[in-house]
Order: C-alpha cells, then sequence, then structure tokens
C-alpha cells in the first residue's frame, strides 16, 4: 500500500490551522468612537499584534459588546478579556479608584494624572478592590482638567450657577453642588441628546469629549479656568483571562503599556488641545475666566469638605481611605 502524498500545499494549509488554533484572540469593549480618549487602547492593540507576529489580537468594539456602564459587570462574567469604564459611573463598585475624582486635588498635567493614577492602582488595597469583579487595573486613561460648557446666559459669578442643571459626576458633581448647580450623571453618549432635549443646560467634560459627543456644536458658553477635576477611566483586564496568556503574551501586553501611554498623551497634546481653543473661537463660543478670588473660595469650600466625606464613607467600607488619600497628595507634591 503507497503511503499518501503531502503536497506543499497540504502542508501549508496544515501550518495555517496549527497557527491559527494556537493564535490568541481578546474582545475590548469600549463605547462611542475612536478619540483621543482611546488612543492608548488603539495603540495597544497595534503594538501587541506587531510584537507576537499576529498571533496575540484585540479586537476593540465600541459599544458592540456592553453599554459603558457595564463593562465591569461584562469583565466580571469573563463577556470580554478588556474594557475601559469610569470611576464615577458606579462609585459603589470600585470606591478605591473614586479618590482619583476628588475635587481640587492639584493634578495639572496628564503625565502627573498617570503617575498618581499607577500609585493608586498599585496600592493592595486597590487591587483587591478590583478583584471583586474578576479585574486586574492595566493602565489609566488619563483626562485633563474639565470645564463646563452651557447654552444659555453665560455665568458670570460662581453665584449664577445656583439652579443651572449641569452633568458632572464623582467629585465633580460634588463641587458643582456645593455652588448650587444641580448635577446630573448619565453616561457620555447620552449627553448630547440631554442637552438639546434641556434636561440639562450644561455639560461638564474633558475638551475631546465636547468635540466626540457634540456638546460644542449649540453651546454659547464655556468655562476657561474653573478646574474642579477630572474623572478617573482605567482600562481593565479579566484577570483569568491575563493569567491564561502565556510568558510571551502577557509580555507583549504589560510591556507596550507605557509606549501606549505615551502615544496618548502626545496625541491628546498634539491634536485635541491644539483643536479647541481654535474650534471655540471659530464657533463664536463666550469664554467665561473666573477671578483667583472666587476660585480660591470654590476650592476652599469644597475640597476638603469632600475628601473628609469620602474618607469617613470608605473607611465604614473597610477601606485604608486616608491611606489612599495621603498616597494621592503625596505623589501630587513628589
Amino acid at each position: 500500500m503507497k503511503k499518501p502524498v503531502v503536497t506543499a500545499t497540504a502542508l501549508a494549509a496544515i501550518s495555517l490551522m496549527a497557527s491559527e488554533a494556537v493564535a490568541t484572540e481578546w474582545n475590548v469593549s469600549l463605547w462611542g468612537k475612536r478619540r483621543a480618549f482611546t488612543e492608548h487602547v488603539e495603540k495597544l492593540a497595534e503594538l501587541v499584534a506587531k510584537k507576537t507576529g499576529g498571533d496575540f489580537t484585540l479586537n476593540l468594539s465600541y459599544g458592540g459588546l456592553s453599554k459603558n456602564k457595564e463593562n465591569l459587570d461584562g469583565i466580571s462574567i469573563g463577556a470580554f478579556e478588556m474594557a475601559q469604564f469610569c470611576a464615577g459611573y458606579h462609585a459603589d463598585k470600585n470606591p478605591s479608584i473614586t479618590v482619583l475624582e476628588l475635587p481640587f486635588l492639584g493634578v495639572t498635567t496628564l503625565e502627573q494624572e498617570i503617575e498618581v493614577s499607577k500609585a493608586v492602582y498599585e496600592h493592595p488595597a486597590t487591587a483587591r478592590d478590583l478583584a471583586r469583579w474578576n479585574a486586574t487595573l492595566l493602565m489609566p486613561s488619563p483626562l485633563p482638567q474639565y470645564n463646563v460648557i452651557g447654552v444659555g446666559d453665560a455665568p458670570k459669578t460662581l453665584e449664577d450657577f445656583q439652579g443651572l442643571t449641569v452633568r458632572a459626576t464623582g467629585g465633580i458633581g460634588k463641587a458643582m453642588e456645593a455652588v448650587g448647580a444641580v448635577p446630573t450623571s448619565m453616561s457620555a453618549t447620552e449627553v448630547r441628546q440631554a442637552m438639546d432635549s434641556g434636561v440639562v443646560r450644561a455639560v461638564s467634560f474633558a475638551p475631546h469629549a465636547h468635540l466626540s459627543f457634540g456638546t460644542i456644536e449649540n453651546a454659547t458658553w464655556w468655562t476657561t479656568n474653573l478646574n474642579p477635576g477630572t474623572v478617573n477611566c482605567p482600562v481593565v483586564v479579566n484577570s483569568d483571562a491575563l493569567d491564561a496568556l502565556t510568558d510571551d503574551e502577557r509580555e507583549a501586553l504589560l510591556g507596550s503599556v507605557d509606549e501606549a501611554l505615551d502615544h496618548y498623551v502626545e496625541f491628546y497634546n498634539n491634536n485635541t488641545m491644539a483643536k479647541w481653543a481654535p474650534t471655540l473661537n471659530e464657533k463664536g463660543i463666550e469664554q467665561v475666566t473666573f477671578d483667583d478670588a472666587s476660585l480660591m473660595a470654590f476650592r476652599d469650600a469644597v475640597a476638603g469638605p469632600a475628601a473628609d466625606a469620602w474618607v469617613e464613607d470608605n473607611k465604614k467600607r473597610g477601606l485604608p481611605a486616608e491611606e489612599l488619600l495621603q498616597l494621592v497628595l503625596t505623589t501630587i507634591t513628589k
């Protein structure tokens, strides 16, 4: 009996099947559209595929896998392997990282935001907090200080915020509440419709989000220097999926984080921020700048009480709240 002849074509097919069998694909849950806020994830996917010769790929989905407020839940059950979310969307699910959303912390640059976030992410209490969702923190999505864009008459003083309905989450919401505004928490994808329908008259966002979600289109005013704080929106991975990676795959992923963040910062500064001021001027949006005395009074009224309340609430949850807050403040001043 003759032995079967294995042709070159058959060998190539077998080799292809073998390579496909060992390839690793991760699904990544994002939302909205590609923008400055997701550039580090886009870069990470590019780097991982390149370093592994395509054997490990990240499939990025903008809203096709989960609602943004449910991304942490999806990670917990392994519905996808990687996701981005914002702490303020569900503070009770991730109380440890909400320390990074306290108002008036004094962070001034994206690089500083990265350093402070990493310090908190690496704290054992934070790791235990996210482990409840089978999640491992991978990297932050550093954002500049938020400011408010709105319709109608521009607020000339902080007293003019009295009764103003404004989309603001986390510590920024607390800050707006302190000046008499009425904060409303909603996801970024809901904001434009809420603004157009009059549900809110103002929106607190970083510049990229005002551009991406269209709040700038009908706005009449913008605060240039309110700077009440920012939000913290980490990228996390499913811990079981991370553990299942080969050593080379894990190195390709974790070893690409810093380069991905460097790309993010460069993109945000050289693209988003470079467009922001010209766009405001082009659309004739009034730019409101508050005097130093008003801002100092605002900070004094908000920062201390907000931090004290955060510590008290989270000590009850069993977190080393004072330690986490001190870690943030020490890292900022270092």
